[in-house]
């Protein structure tokens, strides 16, 4: 059997690697032939990182979407991820319903918000239920986090299951790289997620400057904080990822407190546990479901929090191994791609 996915990027976009493209390998071995047409082209998707946008681009790559459905089938396995053409009304969705085609579709962010709190009044007017509706002529919404479901259930999705964003623990079961001399502090994002660690850096250059510690930066592009003493910019590469964090010493991940951040999937923390690295989260959404206070990590909901969290870690290595440790046994248990996978594949069949 064919499953065509309608992704939204190539592997460049951490959403659809991580959602649709680290599962073809085990859907192959389960028989599945994959065919993928992914939204966005990468040179949109770098241009968008360096903060430019281009309307021919997002065009074209609405009119080649319009011609890769064409390609669809009742026989084909369809897979959506999110939407099939943002900014748009649900109309192609709602037609493959009463086609008789059915799509999964799978969410890890709350892009409903994108629609139903823009500023735009239009906007919110004539789309705040676009992704309710893309959910409830789905056959099958795959959720990454009860937030994510809870609003699946609200729109009258038929079907719902919540799969994590997970992890390929074969690329993470790596040695520890040699430890610096001295301690990193790291976070690993976008530029469009940066802004949460600018939310911090006050705390942050407190404590650079208090425990002559490295701040580590993966992935902010052109982004930058005020202060330079000890902050290291590293470009994010797929293949250096993994090395990267295993410098860490301790990995963060602040988040603002709205509906948008609560439809996150704390895959930052899922990455950090997965190399065996005690972690600090901001209190909302789903970080308080992979991090367990004092067990694998510290969850703060304060500039102080920060700050006091972040000065444990440094001043008592013995409880950050410990807590290294027990994250790396969750992601084991919960967060791993070989689980998912298997779930996954039911829904499929299902």
């Amino acid at each position: 059997m064919k499953i065509l996915y309608f992704t939204k990027y190539s592997r460049l976009g951490a959403s659809s690697r991580l959602r649709s493209f680290q599962y073809f390998p085990y859907l192959e071995a389960a028989g599945y032939t994959i065919e993928v047409y992914p939204l966005f082209s990468d040179t949109y998707l770098e241009k968008l990182y360096d903060g430019h946008s281009s309307k021919f681009l997002i065009l074209r790559s609405y009119v080649k979407r319009f011609f890769y459905l064409l390609k669809i089938s009742k026989h084909n396995h369809l897979i959506i991820e999110k939407e099939l053409f943002p900014y748009m009304p649900a109309w192609v969705e709602i037609i493959l319903f009463y086609l008789g085609i059915k799509y999964i579709v799978d969410y890890d962010d709350a892009i409903f918000h994108n629609y139903d709190k823009h500023p735009n009044k239009i906007i919110r007017q004539l789309l705040k239920y676009k992704i309710d509706k893309v959910m409830r002529y789905s056959s099958f919404v795959v959720a990454g986090n009860s937030y994510l479901a809870e609003r699946a259930i609200q729109a009258g999705a038929k079907h719902i299951d919540i799969i994590p964003t997970v992890i390929d623990l074969n690329r993470y079961n790596k040695s520890i790289i040699k430890r610096n001399k001295k301690q990193v502090i790291g976070w690993i994002g976008s530029p469009s997620t940066f802004r949460y660690v600018k939310n911090i850096e006050s705390v942050l250059e407190k404590i650079t400057l208090k425990y002559d510690v490295y701040l580590h930066i993966i992935g902010s592009g052109a982004e930058r904080l005020s202060f330079e003493k000890n902050v290291k910019y590293i470009s994010w590469r797929e293949d250096s990822e993994v090395d990267e964090i295993l410098k860490f010493d301790v990995g963060i991940m602040p988040l603002e407190d709205s509906g948008w951040e609560k439809g996150k999937c704390a895959y930052k923390l899922i990455q950090y546990m997965g190399c065996k690295k005690p972690v600090i989260a901001s209190a909302v959404g789903m970080n308080m479901q992979v991090v367990e206070d004092n067990v694998n990590g510290f969850l703060v909901n304060s500039i102080r929090g920060w700050y006091e969290k972040l000065s444990f870690y440094l001043n008592d290595t013995g409880i950050s191994r410990k807590h290294g440790l027990n994250g790396y046994d969750k992601v084991i248990d919960t967060y791993n791609v070989e689980k998912a996978s298997d779930r996954l594949i039911s829904i499929i069949r299902s």
